[in-house]
């Protein structure tokens, strides 16, 4: 196979190809017309192979779930669609996101696949719903396996996804904080090296049952507590086994270049393969960064560091409101938390810093409210804080901590916080790449109710639309390669990303001149403009921008 390096520098298709036995891939014919037939012949496309190169006219046909040829294939099918004036990509893959359990709600993975996605990776930013103690594991096996909330081991919860089914392909990392959660608990201590080593040996389950590599959520709890040390220890594990490390850093805004330095470090001792997730400099006052993590980026490269990045095409992040709680009293239980919020004196030191988080981010009206709970607090969601405060006749910070109590700390915010000159930076950068950071939702069901961040709808659409067509930040033969072929080779994916024949049928029709997000802010849950048709796995899914019913998803491992 050939190195991440060179399939960054290179043709993938082309090597690729060659370990097929085939001599010129992208004119291969069918046998003889007549002789062979498909089950699918999608004609008169322009082909986007995904390798970066430009785009040819032709068929492709597929066989039995795979790609099975491209060119001049005729009608020997049992199906034809003619894509005269459409684009024919590889399935986009989203090598960031935080689905997980939401598949159980929305097995179709509706808000992923109108966008063409049709391989989600999860299980990011410290966070995936497994591994889980052999002790609380065996008290709660029942409840955990069917209530879909934890596993023991990512194969129970690859296990649950294929028994349920699914409409989408899905890959997990497995969550540094989760891990650190069951080893060494909620609070900020130091890991001794038994308890290092355990958490090894449990990492090193999840990579061999499946698992694509570790995440880190270092702006979150448990996760933060973790000593470069301990991190490079499993990183060590991850490289074993050739996985991925994808990193949510310490410091997305004040101290971001000392945060991108500690990730390059991190991988430069331990070897691992590094994924930066949503790159970022927030806040308005961090702005001019991005040249600089850039830099830092390529020199890293130069030094042969591996790593690359993502970024959702979008100027609002999406966290917790516990992000205004400062991460020394994040420790412990929800309830020891809560009992810090409510002491007076305590209480006052977490609002002066949760004000000074928010005057970083332009004020209280740059902070949106995105999900509550408990119906009295239903009528704040889609407001800003300083909306809320007026309406709960509060100060702000006075209505901060009474949301976060009575929410029980479960309350998502939105943030408006990046550049738009930055995102057309990155998205121009060779290793940049886009990724939705949000979950599988759908306008009808329970995950209707929930008020998300339009990147789980729009991200790919808007990219395609935006920053490729409107903006052109890259061509549209670069654009295909940094959702398809890109990713793929990040995450180890072999098999997947490119049109060529022998890999997975995952194919996205789509028309470049009006592909568009129609998601927004106040109205999230709207499906998107122009991703016309969605093959997953060779399965007819998405037709004619209508979903044919079809649950043709399996689970990716990693290898």
């Amino acid at each position: 196979m050939l190195s991440r390096r060179k399939f960054l520098q290179t043709s993938a298709i082309a090597g690729a190809a060659l370990g097929l036995g085939i001599t010129n891939p992208l004119r291969v014919q069918a046998r003889a017309k007549g002789a062979s037939s498909f089950d699918v012949i999608i004609k008169n496309g322009l082909i986007y192979t995904g390798d970066g190169r430009t785009p040819i006219p032709g068929d492709l046909g597929i066989k039995e779930g795979k790609i099975a040829a491209v060119g001049n294939l005729g009608d020997t099918a049992d199906q034809v669609l003619d894509a005269t004036g459409r684009a024919v990509s590889p399935g986009f893959i989203d090598i960031h996101s935080h689905t997980d359990t939401n598949l159980f709600q929305c097995p179709a993975g509706d808000s992923k696949l109108y966008q063409g996605v049709t391989t989600d990776v999860g299980g990011t930013c410290g966070g995936s719903p497994f591994p889980y103690s052999d002790a609380d594991f065996e008290k709660n096996r029942d409840q955990l396996r069917f209530g879909h909330s934890y596993w023991q081991h990512v194969d129970g919860f690859y296990e649950a996804l294929e028994k349920n089914k699914i409409g989408i392909n899905y890959a997990s990392f497995t969550g540094q904080g989760q891990l650190r959660s069951i080893v060494v608990g909620e609070n900020a201590v130091e890991a001794t090296p038994a308890q290092i080593r355990q958490m090894k040996d449990i990492l090193a389950k999840q990579l061999e049952l499946g698992s694509i590599g570790l995440s880190c959520g270092l702006e979150y709890t448990p996760g933060s507590y973790a000593s470069n040390e301990e991190l490079v220890e499993l990183c060590k594990v991850v490289a074993e086994y050739n996985g991925l490390f994808c990193i949510h850093m310490r410091n997305e805004d004040d101290f971001v270049e000392e945060s991108v330095g500690e990730s390059i470090e991190i991988a430069r001792r331990s070897g691992v393969r590094l994924q930066i997730s949503h790159l970022k400099a927030q806040n308005a006052a961090n702005w001019h960064k991005a040249p600089i993590l850039l830099k830092m980026i390529d020199d890293a490269v130069a030094s042969g560091i591996d790593v690359a990045f993502d970024r959702y095409p979008y100027t609002a992040f999406s966290t917790g409101l516990t992000s205004f709680i400062p991460l020394a009293d994040r420790q412990g239980s929800r309830a020891e938390v809560i009992d810090r919020l409510r002491d007076p004196q305590k209480g006052k030191q977490i609002a002066i810093y949760g004000a000074s988080r928010i005057e970083r981010l332009g004020g209280p009206q740059n902070v949106l409210i995105a999900s509550s709970r408990q119906p009295e607090n239903l009528k704040y969601i889609g407001k800003n804080l300083k909306e809320c405060a007026q309406i709960a006749g509060m100060e702000v910070q006075e209505f901060v901590h009474y949301l976060l109590i009575s929410e029980n700390m479960g309350v998502s915010i939105i943030g408006f916080a990046m550049a738009e000159e930055n995102l057309r930076l990155l998205f121009a950068h060779r290793l940049g790449m886009p990724a939705s950071d949000g979950s599988v939702y759908s306008p009808q069901g329970p995950l209707s109710n929930s008020m998300p961040h339009p990147r789980s709808y729009g991200s790919f659409p808007r990219f395609l639309g935006t920053y490729v067509r409107e903006q052109k930040v890259v061509d549209l033969q670069t654009a295909v390669s940094k959702i398809t072929a890109l990713p793929a080779s990040r995450l180890g994916i072999k098999d997947r990303g490119l049109l060529i024949p022998g890999y997975r049928a995952d194919v996205v029709v789509f028309d470049p001149q009006t592909v568009c997000e129609l998601s927004t802010y106040a109205q999230p849950h709207q499906f998107n403009k122009g991703i016309e048709h969605v093959f997953v796995n060779g399965v007819w899914t998405v037709k004619n921008e209508l979903h044919t019913g079809a649950l043709a998803g399996s689970v990716v491992r990693l290898g």
